[in-house]
């Protein structure tokens, strides 16, 4: 089979997380325990099962890039703040709906170079469905493993506006996304990062995230994103970036399928931030 772009590192990281969903499912077919981490987030087997996939894996693709997981030590700022690139993942995002057994959960792999997103792959493991992304080459589907790819791009913005929700982390942001897109706007809630892609795929204009998220969240979505057409902005309509300081939560944010249009002005107008 032909491949539609030649980028090897983007599929060896394309297999490397079909890998690692693989040993989530494994954790996912059976009874499993759940733990919880100093912040009240779950933890299980399959987080742990993943992360030695992916880790092993990065080791051998690319073995002096440094490693930023939700599910490892983390390099102090003093470390890291000399990186040019580095790997940002996080292995299992959605362990709430990972727990709930409702499949929206994903496997999230980043490039990180000079503080953008230059890489991504998100992979949804019980359906299947691969995002792979890279700077200048565009946002590429795969249904199942081995099959044909398919460009992704955004939309633009419909009215009636559809907005992806959290599934797990709704909050109080109807009155902003009603003044950002109308009254006759729509909600649909979904897990993880799979809200970036269903905006990659255009099947939704916005994501509103009030509330902290991490950068492991957030990373390779907005590469598979940025590269349908769209953008994820702070919400002061800045593009959201990285290894910005100690701390690796994000600000605030609005992801978009329309990078075009003034969001800056929708959000100001909205009342945000």
């Amino acid at each position: 089979m032909s491949l539609p772009f030649d980028h090897p590192l983007l599929l060896d990281i394309a297999v490397l997380a079909r890998r690692a969903g693989e040993a989530i499912l494994e954790v996912y077919s059976q009874d499993f325990d759940v733990e919880l981490k100093d912040d009240r987030s779950p933890l299980t087997a399959a987080d742990l099962a993943a992360q030695k996939v992916i880790a092993e894996g990065l080791a051998r693709i690319e073995p002096v890039l440094p490693l930023v997981s939700e599910e490892a030590s983390q390099a102090s700022w003093e470390r890291r703040r000399t990186w040019a690139r580095h790997w940002l993942v996080d292995p299992l995002d959605g362990t709430r709906e990972f727990v709930k057994r409702n499949g929206e959960f994903t496997v999230n792999i980043a490039l990180i170079d000079n503080h953008e997103p230059v890489l991504g792959v998100v992979l949804a493991p019980v359906t299947g469905d691969l995002y792979a992304a890279a700077r200048g080459i565009g946002a590429w589907w795969q249904a199942e493993e081995g099959g044909d790819w398919e460009r992704i791009s955004t939309r633009a913005l419909a009215r009636p506006a559809i907005a992806a929700g959290s599934r797990s982390h709704g909050g109080s942001q109807e009155d902003s996304l009603r003044r950002m897109l109308g009254e006759d706007y729509t909600l649909q809630s979904l897990g993880s990062s799979l809200k970036f892609c269903l905006l990659a795929r255009g099947g939704a204009d916005v994501y509103l995230r009030r509330g902290p998220t991490s950068e492991w969240d957030t990373a390779a979505a907005q590469c598979v994103l940025e590269e349908a057409g769209g953008a994820v902005l702070d919400l002061h309509g800045k593009p959201l970036r990285y290894d910005r300081g100690e701390s690796l939560l994000n600000p605030e944010f609005i992801a978009v399928g329309e990078a075009g249009l003034d969001w800056a002005a929708k959000l100001r107008d909205a009342g945000l931030p």
